[in-house]
């Protein structure tokens, strides 16, 4: 069964368990697709009202691509499961022989880029949404203002951790050139994330006082 189909209370029993996988990746996954699900919902309440009439079309353009991001984020918590348990397969090959570990090797480092994209990825998506969030203000039900703030704060998590996901597996990659393509990427994504993150948050703090 994918992690997606599981019960909200099968999953955090089988995060809490002594299996690796789902891990840390697969929760930022799932925080993101939150901060996608409360995008989408704030829209849904907006969309309709008088008060926000001229603002129909945009709104619901907000909320389809919300939708679509949060399928695709809880596609990449499977995907971060099941990269890490390639890895762990990859470790468990044999090393006997020249042939066996140029094998093994090749294997862990495959492995490991699987590893590092889709964290990177999962940055990517989170940073989109972010955007389609921030994009609300203004223009949204403020009954649902602290559900938007919510959002952030799922937001911002799924970055940091999808990032702290990308660090731990970027150093062990063979090719430098490609773990740095990563690891610029990924601070870029972070620079600008982050303070938007922030951003949002306090101006729905500043709308609900």
């Amino acid at each position: 069964m994918k992690l997606e189909e599981l019960t909200v209370g099968s999953f955090s029993e089988l995060l809490a368990s002594e299996a690796p996988a789902p891990g840390g990746g697969s929760t930022a996954a799932l925080g993101g697709a939150l901060g996608a699900a409360l995008t989408a919902m704030i829209c849904r309440l907006t969309v309709g009202k008088e008060a926000f009439a001229e603002h129909r079309e945009s709104l619901l353009q907000i909320q389809q691509q919300a939708d679509f991001l949060r399928i695709q984020l809880l596609q990449l918590m499977e995907q971060d499961t099941q990269a890490f348990l390639r890895v762990s397969e990859a470790f468990a090959l044999p090393k006997n022989t020249p042939e066996e570990k140029s094998v093994r090797s090749a294997a862990i480092q495959e492995g490991l880029k699987g590893c590092t994209e889709t964290p990177l990825e999962l940055m990517r998506l989170a940073d989109r949404i972010l955007q389609l969030a921030a994009s609300l203000i203004g223009r949204f039900n403020q009954n649902a203002a602290s559900d938007l703030g919510v959002a952030a704060l799922c937001l911002k998590a799924a970055i940091q951790g999808a990032w702290l996901n990308v660090l731990i597996n970027v150093g062990s990659l063979k090719d430098k050139q490609l773990a740095e393509q990563f690891r610029r990427e990924g601070e870029a994504l972070l620079h600008r994330a982050l303070p938007a993150a922030d951003q949002l948050y306090r101006s729905v703090e500043e709308l609900i006082r």
